[in-house]
């Protein structure tokens, strides 16, 4: 079982985030899928705003979907403790994920001791399946 995790907002799941879901899982044969729900306080930060639903809320309703094995909450603060604790083998990342932690990122799990293979995924339809494009 190989572990890949990825990364978002997740205020509406939508086909968009499915296809990031599936794109994620047949990376490798035998998938366990960890996706990390951003604190209400980053998304805030990152965009300017508040997501309409909780981050309590986020997690769950990403936790019920059938391609995710395990929803887990982002650090409030940095990132890397809550990816060392899901260990991922593969950290797939969004097409439109920018920023930061995706700067550092390689070289912040090299400092942390992971090892963790980077990968970007696709994009599905961006122009109809952004949540910020949708309507709702």
């Amino acid at each position: 079982m190989a572990r890949v995790m990825v990364f978002g907002t997740f205020d509406k799941i939508h086909p968009g985030h499915e296809d990031m879901f599936r794109q994620a899982r047949v990376l490798v044969t035998d998938p366990f899928l960890i996706v990390s729900v951003a604190r209400d306080s980053i998304v805030e930060r990152i965009k300017g705003f508040l997501p309409k639903n909780s981050e309590t809320v986020r997690r769950d309703k990403v936790a019920a979907h059938p391609l995710v094995d395990e929803a887990v909450m982002g650090d409030a603060e940095g990132y890397i403790e809550h990816i060392r604790n899901a260990r991922p083998d593969i950290i797939a990342l969004g097409y439109d994920q920018r920023g930061e932690y995706v700067d550092n990122l390689e070289k912040d799990l090299k400092d942390a001791g992971l090892d963790a293979q980077i990968v970007r995924l696709q994009s599905f339809h961006p122009e109809k399946y952004k949540t910020s494009k949708m309507p709702e």
